[in-house]
């Protein structure tokens, strides 16, 4: 039998979402721990996913950038990159598995997909898979939206939501994403 996996999901640790664009004091005050998080979790062997938003020089003309016209995340701009402190923290460590994953909207489509990818190349199955372990930024928005697209990927897989390593956009929306992820039988930490 094969050793279970651990999958870490580590959602939008970048730049503009905590100092810059979109600039959050709940995410300044735990990037930190978050990156350390990652790495204590990497040097035990688990896996590392890590989505970073990405949009289009255009994107004030996109559907999310009408509803949200604040330019953030542009590919290839500074708040695009990852947090200093999860570069940092990630450098010297080599976890078995490390993918990025560019996502243009709230939650990947292409995340279950990319996860499946690494499993067959690594001569692994989901039935390998002992758990997910989700955290990063907005909690409220796209922490949230890539739980859902996994639990609907992987209905009978146990996912974590660490949620001392999340910050949403207020705290009272932080609190109500981690109620409704709650209500959607994902363990909260």
């Amino acid at each position: 039998m094969s050793e279970k996996i651990i999958l870490n999901i580590v959602i939008d640790v970048q730049k503009d979402f905590i100092t810059g664009a979109l600039a959050n004091p709940a995410a300044q005050a735990n990037v930190a721990h978050l990156a350390a998080t990652a790495k204590a979790h990497a040097e035990a062997g688990h896996w590392m996913f890590f989505t970073r938003d990405t949009h289009p020089d255009n994107y004030l003309e996109t559907r999310e950038g009408r509803h949200l016209p604040v330019e953030h995340c542009i590919e290839g701009e500074d708040g695009w990159n990852f947090a200093p402190e999860l570069e940092a923290a990630m450098a010297d460590t080599e976890p078995e598995v490390s993918h990025i994953v560019n996502k243009p909207t709230f939650g990947s489509y292409m995340l279950p997909s990319d996860i499946l990818d690494e499993l067959m190349a690594h001569n692994k199955a989901v039935t390998d898979i002992e758990k997910f372990i989700i955290y990063g930024y907005c909690t409220d928005i796209c922490v949230i939206s890539n739980a859902m697209v996994l639990r609907a990927a992987f209905p009978e897989t146990e996912i974590e939501i660490q949620s001392d390593c999340c910050a949403g956009v207020t705290p009272e929306s932080h609190q109500t994403a981690l109620d409704a992820l709650r209500a959607c039988q994902f363990t909260i930490l």
